[in-house]
């Protein structure tokens, strides 16, 4: 059996090195990565091949910049060609990115391939996010479900996903959460920045609704004022944040915040260390949601919905509609007095996950 993984995004490379480890275990199935170069540059693509020991990929897309349409487009142009000349058995796509939603489309249209989807059935209910639509396309046609949390098993019951299709699995994030965490430790982060464990809180921010526009980005600032007055604060940039601070101008207000520690994006041992070492983290990502929870660290994410509510349900993640930095500040201050949720590692999220999918898919008649 062939398989190819596609891989576009960081997430997604931190999601297939454990499925590709797994797949190589299995005698049946051969494995193939393609990179549609939807985020490429050393800092956010190649660090993270180098680090999760993913071998080079088969092939690289190109498809980087562009407009959602365009990116979708170029990836499926590039995979058609490669789809046609492989002639796989599966295509497995994984997370909610364009990479995902363009393969995924690809896949569907080729007679004789089947089309899994990794992280199946999540559903933030708010079609305003890109990443809701590539889900719902995505889910709309695949073959294989594989589910990291019961929310997806109920989506997908309730879009009459037929049960024999869908594999509730756990969580590959995890998976590769628990095979390097112990390397990670060692990777030096924390005395480079000259940080102590539980004395510095570590923040993220990318997402267009809360790095678009000015008044955003002043509660943004104002937030982090708020916490860099109380402990250090650690501040990798994406560059999405950075080019619209630069736009509104105000890149100097924020590199003149005493206590803040920006860096550039940061290598996943890196980002690893530093978030098991945090005090809490404050983010409006995806993924770091789920690394919290199982971590048990405190996390507060800027977004009104989440596609990974047993993040919050049973994990330390709480979410926070706005950008109100008087809200946010209580917030912050309940994490510093020791008032916050504890939470609990979610089921089967215990490293094994890749593990139970290469299974299903090697036992596939």
């Amino acid at each position: 059996m062939k398989i190819i993984s596609i891989v576009g995004a960081r997430p997604n490379f931190i999601k297939v090195a454990p499925l590709h480890r797994a797949f190589q275990q299995e005698a049946k199935i051969t494995s193939k990565i393609v990179h549609t170069g939807q985020h490429y540059d050393a800092k956010m693509s190649d660090v993270f091949f180098e680090q999760l020991q993913l071998p080079q990929p088969d092939y690289f897309l190109g498809a980087g910049g562009g407009t959602h349409t365009q990116q979708v487009a170029q990836i499926m142009l590039a995979f058609e060609e490669i789809i046609e000349k492989e002639k796989p058995d599966v295509v497995l796509v994984v997370g909610d990115v364009n990479s995902t939603v363009a393969a995924a489309m690809v896949a569907k249209k080729t007679p004789g391939v089947l089309l899994a989807h990794n992280e199946a059935g999540l559903r933030s209910f708010d079609r305003g996010m890109p990443e809701e639509i590539n889900r719902l396309i995505t889910d709309s046609i695949s073959d294989l479900y594989f589910v990291t949390e019961m929310a997806g098993m109920i989506n997908l019951a309730k879009e009459n996903v037929a049960d024999e299709k869908i594999h509730f699995v756990g969580n590959v994030m995890i998976d590769s959460l628990v095979h390097y965490r112990e390397t990670a430790a060692q990777c030096g982060a924390m005395e480079k920045l000259g940080l102590h464990p539980k004395q510095f809180f570590l923040m993220t921010m990318h997402r267009p609704s809360n790095v678009d526009y000015q008044e955003g980005l002043e509660s943004i600032l104002s937030i982090i004022r708020y916490i860099a007055e109380r402990q250090t604060l650690v501040f990798p940039i994406h560059p999405r944040t950075l080019k619209n601070l630069q736009k509104y101008g105000l890149e100097a207000d924020l590199r003149a915040i005493d206590n803040l520690i920006l860096t550039e994006p940061l290598g996943y041992f890196e980002f690893l260390q530093l978030m098991d070492n945090a005090t809490a983290i404050v983010t409006d990502s995806g993924g770091i949601q789920e690394e919290t929870t199982y971590l048990q660290a405190p996390c507060l994410t800027f977004r009104d919905t989440t596609e990974r509510p047993v993040t919050v349900e049973l994990g330390s993640n709480e979410l926070l509609a706005d950008l109100n930095p008087v809200t946010a500040n209580q917030k912050i201050q309940q994490i510093l007095d020791g008032k916050w949720k504890k939470g609990i590692v979610p089921p089967l999220w215990d490293g094994k996950a890749a593990e139970r999918i290469a299974k299903i898919l090697a036992n596939l008649k």
